[in-house]
């Protein structure tokens, strides 16, 4: 959106009178403009319409160029939100083999995983309409191999032609390799242990035996 088209500032308000607004959201009143534009140069703002349909119209003393940076802000959210709440589609056949089931559960994936709902359709051709456990089938495989990060809306339903599947990204808890490294973090410790007593358990037989200065030479050659 333009804002510049959108509200006119400063020289751009050409009627005689407005209602004003401070900078702190006081009421000022109606005033006539010039005086208006006065006020907002003292204070180093801009003069901005704000309501340009009431009579007079409502301006509001503010700074311009962050009025306008917060406005794109708040478009670019509002604009990641409506595509969050975009619903993806990806169509299987009936007939599917191993290799395609695989790519298509991946876009799935993905739609998923970026916080998409996806619309999983299975399509018929001519007999295939009277069999129509065989699209559920597909439909109940791909929610399990997806388990992990989506889950049905609901069961899959017939529409025309179709049968059809919302999947919907589950709320992940901890990740599981997270605990799993956790576990192979501390068996390399519990392993180290016997290690270092193997190591170590030569040292009382060399201090047992020769003097410490024939244990560096006596311990290669029983090597």
């Amino acid at each position: 959106m333009n804002i510049a088209k959108d509200h006119k500032v400063n020289e751009q308000i050409r009627v005689r009178q407005i209602r004003l607004i401070g900078g702190e959201g006081e009421q000022v009143g109606i005033i006539d403009t010039r005086e208006a534009m006065n006020m907002a140069r003292e204070a180093g703002l801009d003069l901005v319409m704000v309501s340009p349909q009431a009579v007079p119209p409502v301006c509001r003393l503010l700074d311009y160029g962050r009025f306008r940076f917060e406005q794109q802000q708040n478009e670019r959210e509002n604009r990641k939100r409506a595509r969050g709440q975009e619903v993806k589609a990806i169509k299987f056949r009936v007939k599917i083999d191993a290799h395609d089931f695989k790519t298509k559960t991946g876009h799935v994936r993905r739609f998923l995983e970026d916080g998409h709902k996806v619309k999983v359709t299975i399509m018929f051709r001519g007999r295939e309409r009277t069999h129509p456990e065989l699209g559920e089938r597909i439909l109940v495989r791909v929610a399990e191999t997806l388990a992990d990060i989506g889950v049905p809306e609901s069961n899959p339903s017939m529409m025309g032609m179709d049968m059809n599947m919302i999947m919907t990204p589950r709320a992940t808890p901890a990740p599981k390799k997270d605990r799993d490294e956790d576990g192979v973090g501390s068996s390399p410790a519990a392993a180290a242990a016997p290690a270092d007593a193997v190591a170590a358990a030569p040292q009382p037989e060399a201090q047992t035996g020769a003097p410490k200065t024939d244990v560096p030479t006596e311990a290669p050659a029983s090597a």
